[in-house]
């Protein structure tokens, strides 16, 4: 692997990371609601088709009945949650790696940076789940007519009056389940992909925009490979009526499975992977570019 030879700078890696972060929303949004609305789409009567028949259904009829509008539903707590979340995951990804170096310019192995990506989705468990129940809300009631939410703001304020700080952290175990071995995956396919791309004599952090863009679509690829059938369990368990689920994250797995079978599982799967590929290019291409202008303004920092 290339060498690091610059210390890691936490708040470098703080408003780098905060910065990619805003930029994965901007562009993946859409598809992610897309993704929530056919992750949480009730089951069909005998008879009657689905809700949503498919990724590019949804896509078509929430466009159709909300406008572009629609898409970004609920975009509002990603945004004031990414900001914090992804500085803080990039800050724990680079600490994961400080704490296994002995000196700065040691090279670490493969599965020394998965553990390091999955010492960040600890970190951000934290802040994505408030925000994902909230977005999740949010998003499935345009789809379903009712509103009883105002906005993330009157969304937070009744889940706390409903059941206090427990309900607006509902889902925390299932998104650890989620993000600690996808974060691991995540970041562990990016450098590996940034060292394969470097051409030979050159330095990784010489590489072009290209390639750079391509090595994070990937990495969000592998990310959501691993992180669909926790996040389907998540999205049910989050927006599920109060008392539904009283064992958690495993009668939602068991009521799927009953119900739709295995594949049910991998629900949203291509709106996950559609999105993946250029919301994660554009957050590590933010990353990158974020990092270059910090090292350029401030290089003793």
């Amino acid at each position: 692997m290339a060498d690091e030879v610059k210390p890691i700078s936490p708040l470098k890696n703080l408003l780098a990371g905060g910065f990619g972060g805003m930029c994965l929303v901007f562009v993946g949004h859409p598809l992610d609601t897309v993704k929530v609305r056919l992750q949480t789409q009730p089951p069909s009567l005998p008879g009657q088709p689905p809700m949503y028949s498919g990724t590019f259904d949804c896509f078509r009829k929430t466009l159709m009945r909300e406008g572009i509008m629609g898409l970004y539903r609920g975009m509002a707590a990603p945004i004031v949650g990414v900001t914090p979340m992804f500085a803080v995951c990039f800050f724990g990804f680079g600490l994961g790696k400080k704490l296994q170096q002995k000196h700065p310019e040691d090279v670490l192995s493969y599965p020394q940076v998965f553990a390091a990506g999955m010492l960040s989705g600890v970190f951000t468990t934290g802040i994505m789940t408030p925000g994902e129940r909230i977005k999740c809300l949010l998003q499935i009631q345009a789809s379903s007519g009712d509103t009883k939410y105002a906005g993330p703001l009157d969304c937070a304020k009744k889940l706390y009056q409903e059941s206090g700080i427990r309900g607006i952290y509902k889902g925390t175990v299932l998104t650890l389940m989620r993000d600690v071995p996808a974060s691991g995956m995540y970041f562990m396919t990016y450098e590996w992909l940034k060292n394969t791309l470097t051409p030979e004599g050159k330095s990784v952090n010489e590489l072009s925009v290209p390639r750079i863009l391509v090595a994070g679509g990937i990495a969000g690829i592998f990310n959501w490979a691993v992180a669909i059938p926790p996040d389907v369990l998540k999205s049910r368990f989050q927006t599920a009526p109060p008392g539904k689920y009283p064992n958690g994250f495993r009668d939602v797995l068991r009521e799927l499975i009953r119900d739709e079978g295995i594949t049910s599982l991998y629900k949203g799967f291509n709106a996950v992977m559609i999105r993946a590929f250029p919301a994660n290019a554009a957050c590590f291409l933010g990353f990158e570019v974020a990092m270059k202008f910090l090292n350029w303004a401030m290089p003793n920092l």
